[in-house]
């Protein structure tokens, strides 16, 4: 099944760790973006509107990312084959001079 297997192998791996490691990491950007947007407010209180412009504007470039990723995910899902399909692939590669 050749190359055939590997890309559905590929595509396989895409759809179930794409998402959770967009996720992840998005998560773990905001967290960081939130905590230095606190300490720069507790530095500088005066600038507090515009760091928190700042950090809305950050965390919604972050959230973007992750909406991409997930209409992405939805994509790349729908090109999945099922077990039957696969199974039928299967049998006419293992055994392609039966007909």
């Amino acid at each position: 099944m050749g190359a055939i297997g590997a890309y559905l192998a590929a595509l396989a791996l895409a759809v179930g760790l794409g998402l959770p490691l967009a996720v992840m990491f998005a998560s773990h950007a905001q967290a960081r973006a939130a905590a230095a947007a606190v300490e720069s407010i507790a530095r500088q209180p005066e600038a507090a509107g515009d760091i928190r412009f700042s950090l809305i504007l950050g965390l919604a470039l972050i959230e973007s990312l992750v909406i991409y990723v997930l209409v992405a995910f939805f994509v790349i899902q729908g090109k999945v084959p099922t077990v039957e399909q696969v199974l039928e692939l299967a049998k006419t590669a293992a055994f392609p001079f039966t007909k």
